[in-house]
């Protein structure tokens, strides 16, 4: 699988996006629609985004009970993203219903990855609020050994734990890394973060970069300068 980077746009609303998403009249970036946009603007900016010529991440995060997360990505299915996502904690009952539901007549379907640990997760948090008392490494291979028993296509998960992914799943088994900084950039947030460079070495398949593209000076400027040093 060819290596990727995908460009957050986490942006409030329709004109902003298209604004920004402007910038780039060569290379088309492969972009991630997350819940402010999709909230705010609604399945049609999927539509119109994906009609410009990019490939979409819609990063929904999906966790319910297992029939509602069948028809929610039944519904996705049809707005032709490339890639989508639900929660592992939502254990392997909803992970086959999800495929289900994004299964297409034809039998084709987006790529579908497991979020196991948000990037802001601190392993005190998951101690001491969500009182899980296994460490980082340990919780985030166990979901992801649940999402592929389930048939998931990857996880998203922090850059750090990539490689322990692969080495557990399988080179196939898709990683998606947000938490991606420059060396030069403020971490903002995020507390687990990786160089794009960095996160080519331990083997990404897909990087995912917010603020460093969409707040940089010259947004396709900074894009190219990830691609450079993560895909090469």
């Amino acid at each position: 699988m060819g290596k990727d980077v995908i460009i957050a746009c986490d942006f409030s609303g329709r004109d902003e996006v298209l604004a920004f998403l402007d910038k780039f009249t060569g290379r088309k970036p492969f972009v991630k629609i997350g819940m402010e946009l999709f909230y705010a603007a609604g399945p049609d900016i999927v539509r119109e985004i994906k009609a410009r010529g990019h490939k979409i991440f819609l990063d929904l995060k999906l966790h319910d009970i297992p029939n509602t997360v069948k028809k929610s990505m039944a519904v996705l299915s049809k707005l032709d993203v490339d890639m989508t996502n639900l929660h592992a904690a939502g254990a392997s009952a909803m992970m086959k219903a999800a495929i289900e539901g994004l299964t297409r007549p034809d039998g084709t379907r987006p790529i579908l990855i497991a979020v196991t640990q948000l990037t802001s997760t601190s392993e005190e948090a998951m101690r001491e609020e969500l009182l899980i008392e296994k460490s980082m490494p340990e919780t985030v291979m166990h979901y992801a050994k649940n999402a592929a028993a389930s048939g998931l296509d990857g996880v998203v998960c922090s850059p750090l734990e990539a490689k322990v992914v692969h080495d557990s799943c399988g080179k196939d088994f898709v990683t998606v890394t947000p938490g991606i900084r420059f060396a030069d950039s403020e971490v903002g947030d995020q507390v687990r973060v990786m160089t794009p460079a960095k996160a080519k070495e331990i083997g990404s398949d897909y990087i995912v970069v917010g603020r460093p593209v969409t707040a940089a000076e010259d947004p396709v400027a900074a894009y190219l300068r990830c691609v450079e040093e993560f895909v090469g």
